[in-house]
């Protein structure tokens, strides 16, 4: 149902990094957004934007449904948990898997006409020496040993599964994202960076891309995206000293001149690990998290870029985006 001969938009996520950035694009296309949030959430990110918030969560699907707008032009189900810390698991599998299942119950209750579902490459499984990774690739996330592309893989089932029985979705497969509103992940290597704090830089390389290239992706996809379709969303390959190197360069600062062999990489995960294990704390780098960073991704666009224009930055507009924005929000 269109408000005034607007679009209308339901998001999941919204407080999240990429979230913010759909939020951002759906704004400035004029779309009448409604944005789920939990109970508590910081939602100082939505003041310069006009969004309806809805309070509730993924794993109630009853409350869930009664926020849900009837008639939507579409559902973003952006929404995830990305830790990487075995504790957590079974939180992740109830936000990834059954808050996907519960997410699409809801939108079929509310009629919505699409459903654009926010996956991972990881979907796809990814690994050292798995080649580059197109739509045309098999899906192996269920054969992964982290468990995050488990709960991605699964989640994908679910839409698939819909989209069988009558659900006009389409889904994304987003890699290493980078750009403003960004605090915990690529942000926090500009910040350790900025501070001289970082201990080392990982070995090999990986696909990024841009958060609002991402966003835009995700408005196309609603409004030209092909039913029960995947897309690809990747950009330029790097090392992750090259990521480095151009934080030091944004940021004026020295970087390591090579990264950390792969193995100390691994050991430093496990160590970190074992102690955040010992304070009850998330640590800020795991196996599971280095087995991603290892695995040397790479993935190509050309569907994406084909059916739905999109169009990647190169690596250090990515990066000076997300460092501006640091910058502008005092953060560093």
């Amino acid at each position: 149902m269109s408000v005034a001969g607007r679009k209308t938009a339901f998001v999941t996520g919204g407080t999240g990094f990429l979230g913010l950035n759909l939020i951002e694009q759906l704004a400035e296309a004029g779309w009448a957004v409604t944005a789920l949030h939990r109970p508590g959430s910081d939602l100082s990110g939505w003041k310069t934007f006009d969004v309806t918030p809805a309070k509730g969560q993924l794993i109630e699907l009853d409350a869930l449904t009664d926020v849900v707008p009837e008639d939507l032009d579409a559902v973003f189900h952006v929404a995830g948990d990305t830790t990487m810390w075995s504790r957590h698991f079974a939180r992740q599998l109830r936000t990834n898997v059954d808050g996907t299942r519960n997410m699409v119950t809801a939108a079929h209750r509310r009629g919505a006409r699409r459903f654009v579902h926010t996956s991972s490459w990881a979907a796809y499984g990814v690994w050292p020496g798995r080649g580059p990774i197109s739509e045309d690739s098999e899906k192996k996330g269920d054969l992964s040993s982290v468990n995050y592309d488990q709960t991605k893989y699964n989640a994908e089932l679910i839409i698939q599964g819909a989209v069988r029985n009558g659900l006009d979705a389409v889904t994304l497969n987003p890699c290493h994202i980078i750009g403003r509103y960004d605090t915990h992940n690529w942000g926090r290597m500009i910040r350790m960076i900025n501070e001289g704090t970082l201990p080392g830089v990982p070995p090999r390389s990986g696909t990024f891309c841009h958060a609002e290239a991402v966003a835009k992706a995700h408005i196309a996809a609603a409004e030209r995206g092909r039913t029960g379709e995947n897309y690809l969303l990747g950009g330029p390959v790097a090392s992750f000293l090259e990521v480095a190197q151009v934080i030091g360069r944004l940021t004026g600062k020295k970087v390591p001149r090579r990264p950390v062999p792969a193995w100390l990489f691994m050991l430093v995960a496990r160590a970190k690990t074992g102690w955040g294990n010992l304070r009850d704390r998330e640590p800020d780098l795991t196996p599971q998290a280095a087995e991603v960073v290892l695995a040397d991704g790479r993935i190509a666009s050309d569907k994406a870029e084909r059916e739905l224009g999109y169009v990647s930055p190169d690596l250090e507009a990515m990066l000076r985006d997300c460092y501006d924005w640091m910058k502008r929000e005092k953060l560093i």
